[in-house]
């Protein structure tokens, strides 16, 4: 109980946010936290524009973020994956299991992201083995430092092992803000990332990973509950359609 109560009492110091604060902008948690943190559910989202990952971790009702680590290197530039060979990184909403993890990868650890998911193989996209790994390296991958991918991998196979079934990772050209939106309209890829945007203000808003489904080969983003109970997903946050 005592180490509940100081959860709680540590959340609490944290001031509140208000609905139009983006979820990066949260102030980060203190080591202490961090730590009693360990095992709790997690998400993940990148930026690659930014390159930039952040962790977070499930505190209360909340996630909250627990860091923000520096992408070494991402290949292909902006823009989703679509054949095997194009050495682009994923970009889009995926989940993991354990059968996700390689702990002892030729990159140091290794996090499979899960490529292609179900809009991936809608659209008839090709390619294997993309994952978040270290070794600073990349072709198609997220690459980190060996130290940041030790303790993002830590987070991540506590969470899983301590029983959350699976691990939400929301990748992104870049902050999905409207004035970023705009600066790249007039890319191929702007439809697409239309469609991205609504799962990154879902978050943004709520400070929960919205539940995301594929329906007639489009992404389509509801609140997590709408998802267990079996209700109808109704993308209220749609903006646009891919084409």
């Amino acid at each position: 109980m005592g180490k509940i109560a100081l959860l709680f009492a540590m959340l609490f110091c944290i001031p509140a946010l208000t609905s139009v604060s983006y979820a990066s902008e949260q102030p980060q948690l203190s080591k202490e936290l961090k730590s009693q943190l360990i095992g709790s559910p997690v998400f993940i989202q990148i930026f690659k524009e930014e390159r930039t990952l952040e962790l977070y971790a499930k505190v209360g009702n909340e996630y909250r973020m627990l860091d923000s680590y520096r992408i070494c290197n991402f290949s292909g530039g902006l823009g989703p994956k679509r054949r095997e060979g194009d050495f682009k990184s994923p970009e889009g909403f995926y989940a993991i299991t354990n059968r996700n993890l390689n702990p002892n990868s030729h990159y140091y650890r290794a996090i499979n992201i899960g490529f292609p998911n179900a809009y991936d193989q809608s659209r008839g996209y090709s390619g294997a083995m993309l994952m978040i790994h270290g070794d600073c390296r990349s072709i198609g991958c997220y690459a980190m430092t060996d130290s940041y991918i030790a303790e993002i991998y830590r987070y991540v196979e506590a969470a899983l092992l301590n029983g959350q079934a699976e691990v939400k990772i929301n990748i992104f050209p870049f902050r999905m803000t409207e004035s970023n939106l705009q600066r790249h309209r007039n890319s191929t890829d702007y439809p697409f990332w239309r469609s991205l945007e609504p799962g990154y203000a879902y978050f943004a808003q709520y400070h929960q990973p919205p539940a995301v489904a594929v329906v007639n080969g489009q992404y389509t983003v509801s609140a997590p509950l709408q998802l267990r109970s079996g209700a109808p997903l109704v993308s209220q946050f749609a903006l646009a359609q891919p084409k």
